[in-house]
């Protein structure tokens, strides 16, 4: 008998020894009075055994049908082997049509041995930050070099971003490595797509942070991104450690597990293909893992086109020689003049480079014709640590990494 029956039965024995009444063992026992005089007289009629419940080692009427086990046992074992039991009991309910609850899955699955419960980690404390309250406040944005096509395709990185307030991810690209070029097309495309926001919250990649000085913009303590940022209005936040954009963190740990099998039922094996496939990915992730934030008011701001053309390219400060020359990327370039040339001598010009290498060089303001002398064969080329890791690098040239 259990500890419940064990009560019932010492309290019936009471009211039988008139030394506690049945409405007060029924209100002990939080059932009704009638149950307990029903129970009595079972008691009276067959003994203690009576007071065992009559389902006591027999199947239960709401168990499963042994041919759904045997149907969700295979799927686990083919369609969705090496899945996790939240992202298969999302699969058989949404694609496979089979009514069934979290831990019914969690439960077969560690039965047939394909899933363990995890250990507890022993207790980290971190300072606890507080979300911001609105939508567009604060995005989190890193980068995750992966192989996100397993054996299909090339190990690449995804670019993600997350809004703070909400936990939604506002932009997934694959990207072949996390370099200022892959950057500025992940940011001119969030722009488009949401607006402004108030700031942006990243790691200290060389991309967005400098550790020492450089010529041209960067003795600011601008990098490329910063400076493109810096002319939007928009703020640019280092963090000091991963604890401390831990909801990006979390999001590739997500992405790494979800996003991966995702890619893997529908045989996605390609950046380009991948691509197509994130807005798709982002609406059912956000569906399931956003909440809703503590303001209503959405944060993000109109943003003009032209002026994230403007602002995502590559800027460098430049002086001209009295030939009315400089170099830039191993190329000189002079500049063509009808008149004297004597004003521009020495003159401090802007070279803007765009995203498909297309150069313009102004001075206060206008733009100057030139034209491009001879290119420099330069022997160490200075590239991405992370483009030499994934072997973008061609053999032909020396490296500085």
């Amino acid at each position: 008998m259990t500890e419940k029956d064990l009560t019932l039965y010492n309290l019936i024995l009471k009211t039988e020894e008139k030394s506690i009444k049945q409405v007060k063992a029924a209100e002990l026992l939080g059932i009704s009075d009638r149950h307990f005089r029903r129970l009595l007289k079972a008691y009276k009629e067959q003994g203690p055994q009576a007071l065992a419940s009559k389902k006591r080692g027999r199947p239960s009427n709401s168990r499963m049908k042994e041919s759904v086990r045997i149907r969700i046992v295979e799927k686990l074992k083919s369609t969705y082997k090496d899945c996790g039991p939240t992202f298969v009991w999302q699969k058989l309910v949404k694609v496979e049509q089979i009514k069934v609850s979290h831990e019914t899955v969690r439960k077969i699955m560690m039965e047939e041995g394909l899933w363990e419960s995890k250990k507890r980690k022993r207790l980290k404390l971190h300072q606890q930050r507080l979300r911001r309250p609105a939508e567009g406040e604060l995005i989190q944005l890193d980068g995750s070099t992966h192989a996100w096509f397993e054996g299909r395709g090339p190990k690449c990185c995804l670019l993600g971003f997350i809004d703070d307030a909400t936990s939604k991810i506002m932009h997934l690209r694959f990207v072949a490595s996390e370099s200022t070029a892959a950057y500025f097309q992940a940011f001119k495309e969030y722009l488009r797509k949401h607006g402004k926001p108030v700031s942006f919250y990243s790691d200290r990649l060389s991309v967005f942070r400098v550790n020492n000085d450089k010529e041209g913009y960067r003795k600011e303590g601008l990098t490329q991104v910063g400076r493109a940022l810096k002319e939007l209005d928009i703020e640019l936040i280092c963090a000091n450690s991963p604890q401390a954009k831990g909801r990006v963190e979390r999001m590739f740990n997500t992405l790494q597990d979800r996003l991966i099998k995702e890619m893997r039922l529908r045989a996605i094996s390609s950046i380009e293909k991948g691509n197509l496939y994130l807005e798709e990915y982002i609406k059912e992730h956000n569906a399931f893992f956003s909440i809703t934030a503590l303001e209503e008011i959405n944060r993000h701001r109109p943003c003009n086109l032209e002026a994230i053309d403007r602002a995502f390219c590559y800027k460098e400060k430049r002086k001209l020689s009295k030939n009315l020359e400089l170099s830039y990327s191993g190329r000189i370039l002079q500049i063509q003049t009808e008149q004297a040339g004597y004003a521009l001598r020495g003159a401090a010009v802007d070279v803007v480079e765009d995203l498909q290498g297309a150069i313009k060089i102004t001075y206060q303001g206008k733009e100057l014709n030139y034209k491009e002398l001879l290119v420099r064969d330069h022997q160490g080329h200075i590239k991405n640590k992370k483009e030499i890791l994934l072997g973008l690098t061609s053999p032909s040239k020396g490296v500085v990494a």
